[in-house]
């Protein structure tokens, strides 16, 4: 838990705010629309802290952490991720003050999207459909939908102000009382109800510069990149990994006759090309924040590094690196995906489940292999990269009856724990650096396939590359 305790620690203070009334509609909103995406906890979080707010007010009474765990139930680790989920989607606001030593916080919670904002969001509505599937995705628009009046065959007759109210005789001394009792000082504010705003989504590796020196050869005005458009632009870049090579194409399929860019079939056109490399999928929401590696007595700066390799970089691309750069089998990403959805494994933890697989297996991400283990981690509880090596290191002999399909019962009465293995193997390096845990030496493996065994180079060179 020491990771957390930078951040936020129990006796911290906090009270909450609310940016503008926040209505009763808006509970349905984020129940029916964001806690799919977000979490029971995180929407737990959230509504406590808005029953802090008494109804019609912007402010709560000061409290601490610890009430807040003792109310939810919860360690201060899953408060603090939840937190930050919050964060990421948009309805929260986090301030924060040292004052003598003593920290305190400001939790502003911000309106949830409107259903309209939502299902044309072009990020949230694309996930929520992932996450629940056609039919129950519509079943959801069809609640927060209800039938539109039919006007035509009506005129409006409406009066406007003057037509029914005039203005009497004024009396001058009354004007700047009327002002200065109407204004009111920068400490107070009042009440009012606060228009949502979408969600920042910063995508640092995509390349703009790139994108637009592109668009330019390409005879494209600088004015077609609005503000709108480049935010849309910044979203599905995110949201199907598009970098600005491919983006470049797809927003030249998006341009209209007058020079403008399509927001909407921007969006449809990025949605064929994902769809086209991803064997028909839609994109699933994954978090990003891996939680810190716990420090050890054990450790050391080249393991601290490879740890920070697998914590910041995604499945995918760690294939890719194994791979020299070529792109990984849909097999093996659906393999991987599957996993991590389905065990509920952090991306780094699953990386550290990949390089031990492949290394095990001959370099070959073999599915049932790799579920079997990433049970046993999901059940174990594994949190962190650095446990999910300790637990690797741990159950070896295990995980290698498992890939050699022997039942433990049998491999029991054959071979003892204390006996050296009947076959030679391949281990990542993190595995037999550590020695005090009495695991197996690195013993050379001969192989006659070529191919493997450069896998199985790249595999080493990548952990050096780490190290040094």
């Amino acid at each position: 838990m020491k990771q957390y305790w930078n951040q936020i620690q129990p006796i911290d203070s906090y009270q909450v705010s609310t940016n503008g009334i926040l209505h009763e509609f808006d509970r349905k909103v984020i129940s029916f629309l964001y806690q799919p995406l977000i979490g029971p906890i995180c929407s737990s979080l959230l509504m406590t802290l808005w029953n802090e707010v008494e109804e019609n007010r912007l402010w709560s009474q000061k409290s601490n952490h610890y009430q807040l765990m003792n109310f939810m139930s919860l360690n201060l680790p899953d408060i603090y991720e939840a937190r930050l989920k919050l964060e990421g989607i948009g309805l929260l606001k986090v301030f924060a003050k040292e004052t003598d030593g003593e920290r305190s916080f400001i939790y502003e919670l911000q309106p949830p999207l409107s259903p309209d904002q939502f299902f044309s969001d072009g990020m949230l509505n694309v996930y929520l459909y992932r996450k629940l599937g056609r039919s129950h995705f519509l079943r959801i628009k069809q609640f927060f939908m209800d039938q539109k009046a039919n006007k035509q065959e009506f005129s409006e007759i409406t009066r406007a102000f003057q037509d029914v109210f005039s203005s009497g005789d004024q009396q001058s001394f009354m004007d700047d009382d009327v002002w200065k009792d109407s204004s009111i000082d920068d400490s107070r504010q009042l009440m009012t109800r606060t228009k949502a705003e979408s969600f920042i989504v910063r995508n640092d590796e995509f390349d703009f510069e790139l994108l637009m020196s592109g668009l330019q050869d390409s005879i494209v005005p600088k004015k077609a990149m609005t503000k709108k458009a480049r935010q849309a632009i910044e979203k599905l870049a995110f949201l199907y990994q598009i970098d600005a090579v491919e983006m470049k194409k797809i927003v030249m399929n998006a341009i209209t006759d007058d020079q403008r860019i399509d927001i909407e079939l921007l969006r449809k056109t990025a949605r064929d090309w994902y769809q086209v490399e991803n064997g028909d999928q839609l994109p699933q929401l994954v978090d990003r924040l891996q939680p810190p590696a716990q420090s050890s007595k054990g450790s050391n700066d080249k393991e601290e590094k490879l740890i920070q390799y697998f914590e910041t970089t995604s499945p995918r691309q760690l294939l890719r690196d194994i791979s020299n750069g070529a792109d990984p089998s849909k097999a093996d990403l659906a393999a991987v995906e599957e996993v991590m959805f389905n065990q509920k494994l952090e991306a780094g933890i699953v990386n550290v489940l990949i390089q031990y697989v492949m290394l095990k297996t001959d370099m070959k991400l073999s599915k049932n292999y790799l579920e079997k283990i990433a049970s046993h981690w999901a059940r174990k509880n594994i949190k962190t990269v650095k446990e999910a090596m300790d637990l690797a290191k741990q159950e070896h002999r295990q995980y290698q009856d498992w890939a050699e399909g022997k039942k433990t019962a049998q491999t029991a009465k054959k071979t003892s724990w204390q006996s050296k293995p009947t076959r030679t193997e391949k281990l990542p390096d993190w595995f037999v650096e550590d020695k005090d845990q009495g695991s197996s030496r690195k013993q050379p493996v001969d192989s006659q396939d070529d191919d493997i065994e450069e896998k199985r180079r790249k595999a080493k060179m990548l952990q050096e590359k780490y190290k040094k």
